[in-house]
């Protein structure tokens, strides 16, 4: 023995846990509850067991609040799991981790729905990105399901009350019993061959799981996946899914939804347009009532009434002003009167002034001019020669050049004498 090498443990679990959980990702097992306990986090622990083997089951918290079952569950139900197989290494155990809980009576039609949702969703049939839209506005809708069944009533109902145009076909099928997957597939082929088509809605009521199996064939999900049109399914209630509701174009809860959905588009528009009209309507009014307004009140009586209202107030306003008495006052005559009164007196006072200005100046040059006058010097024994022609005798040189014998004049304040030059 020592020549070979031992696992550890951790290895040999570890080596378990990987075989185990990939073998077993998902496995659907029937037993009876047994040892339930929950725990204060909102964990659930209990064995499921058979009267041969028992088998640890947990579930968590957010599979517990989507699995209500198991508030009402207690010791001795049966039930059926789906979930993973898990193992806890550390203590070297396996359990099943519960994902979904069902009521044992239920456990066989639900594994086969689980096993063929399982294997049509690893085929890709209900790929998000496979899809196809829903058209906005159809114009023909071809409708399968029963033909005096309520589903098609309700979906008639509220498309007769919200759509506009939309001319709906019904292609008559079996929505109940081991007939209805052919009856279905049938009428679905059906609704492709008619002409314009460009969205097909499959729809019943609600009921149980056995009511509503024939839309979880394969064959049916097949040809809904292969449709070139557009394919509502509106199955069941809000809680039933179908394989149906998977691989469609769109899920509706119910047939009412379904007309909803299809007529809502439709819907607003006819709001979109009704609110248009409403206010259009509104505002043609008010237009109306300006145009009539203005045509009344530049109509040619209305201006030359006006014309004539505003001429008399014209009048009536110049009569108030007295115009006449008030002359002198509006164009500011005694102001005028004032200032020309003022501007005589400075005036006149100027000219005084300016006289008297004068006067003193004229006294002046009087007294200078008198006192410059040759007859005041020759009063002061001053006297002046001339000749006989009036010449005046400045200088000695003067009176040289004067002829002798020639006769002069000698100029006294009071008179003249004559003299002969010798």
């Amino acid at each position: 023995m020592m020549g070979f090498d031992a696992a550890s443990v951790s290895d040999l679990v570890s080596s378990i846990k990987d075989v185990l959980e990939e073998q077993f990702q998902e496995v659907m097992v029937q037993g009876e509850v047994t040892n339930l306990s929950p725990s204060g986090a909102g964990h659930w622990y209990f064995t499921l067991s058979d009267e041969n083997a028992a088998l640890s089951c947990a579930l968590f918290k957010g599979d517990a609040l989507r699995n209500p079952l198991i508030r009402n569950l207690k010791d001795g139900d049966k039930i059926v799991i789906v979930g993973p197989i898990s193992v806890y290494q550390k203590r070297g155990s396996f359990q099943l981790l519960a994902k979904r809980i069902f009521p044992a009576g239920e456990g066989q039609l639900k594994l086969q729905y689980e096993r063929l949702k399982a294997k049509l969703s690893q085929e890709g049939f209900f790929d998000i990105e496979k899809k196809k839209e829903i058209p906005k506005f159809p114009k023909r809708i071809a409708v399968i399901t029963a033909e005096h069944g309520a589903a098609l009533q309700d979906f008639l109902n509220v498309m007769n009350r919200r759509s506009l145009w939309m001319d709906i076909l019904i292609v008559p099928a079996l929505v109940q019993g081991d007939g209805a997957p052919r009856s279905l597939v049938s009428a679905l082929k059906k609704a492709q061959a008619i002409s314009d088509v460009d969205v097909i809605v499959m729809t019943r009521g609600g009921g149980s799981m056995e009511d509503l199996w024939g839309f979880n064939d394969e064959n049916l999900v097949r040809a809904i996946h292969d449709c070139p049109i557009p394919v509502i399914s509106a199955v069941g209630h809000q809680v039933d899914f179908t394989l149906c509701d998977y691989v469609a174009d769109h899920r509706s809860e119910t047939p009412t939804a379904a007309a909803e959905t299809l007529s809502q588009p439709q819907t607003e528009l006819k709001a979109r347009l009704t609110f248009c009209q409403t206010h259009l309507k509104s505002d043609l009014f008010k237009l109306y009532q300006h145009v009539q307004l203005m045509t009344q009140k530049f109509h040619p009586k209305e201006l030359l009434a006006l014309m004539k209202e505003k001429i008399q107030d014209a009048h009536m306003r110049l009569k108030s002003i007295h115009l006449s008495e008030r002359a002198s006052e509006l164009i500011g005559l005694p102001e005028a009167e004032q200032r020309l009164d003022e501007a005589e007196l400075k005036l006149l006072h100027n000219m005084q002034m300016k006289s008297a200005t004068l006067t003193e100046k004229l006294n002046r040059f009087e007294h200078v001019l008198e006192a410059l006058n040759p007859s005041k010097v020759l009063g002061r024994g001053y006297s002046y020669v001339t000749t006989k022609e009036g010449t005046v005798l400045t200088s000695l040189k003067d009176y040289s050049k004067a002829t002798s014998g020639s006769k002069i004049e000698i100029q006294f304040h009071d008179g003249k004498g004559l003299a002969i030059k010798e």
